[in-house]
């Protein structure tokens, strides 16, 4: 069955970079695009980032030039970059595996950036 599994998350000072992984097993990994995305208590669930089965990427306004997102079809893994983050960046994130036919998402991971 189609599994994503997000790690690489928890507690970060302000400023601070973490680093998210995605593993994907399951799915012919290197047609899917893969996105981030995140939710925070309260609100809806935004992009924060995305990269297409190509490697072209994508980002939000709020993160980009902070955050960076790659993939590796070798391992079936995608990735998230966090550097200089902000209280602002706390919430869930979500890995999400997605084909014009198909969607898939993780469980998410918390990342909390506080002093």
């Amino acid at each position: 069955q189609v599994q994503l599994v997000e790690s690489g998350g928890g507690l970060v000072q302000p400023g601070g970079s973490l680093r998210l992984s995605c593993a994907a097993s399951g799915i012919l990994f290197n047609i899917y695009n893969i996105d981030w995305y995140r939710q925070a208590p309260g609100k809806q669930r935004d992009l924060v980032a995305g990269i297409t089965s190509g490697g072209t990427t994508n980002y939000a306004a709020s993160v980009k030039g902070r955050f960076t997102i790659s993939r590796d079809n070798t391992w079936n893994m995608a990735y998230l970059q966090m550097n200089s983050l902000k209280p602002e960046d706390t919430a869930v994130y979500y890995c999400n595996a997605n084909t014009i036919r198909n969607s898939y998402w993780g469980q998410g991971i918390q990342v909390t950036v506080s002093s």
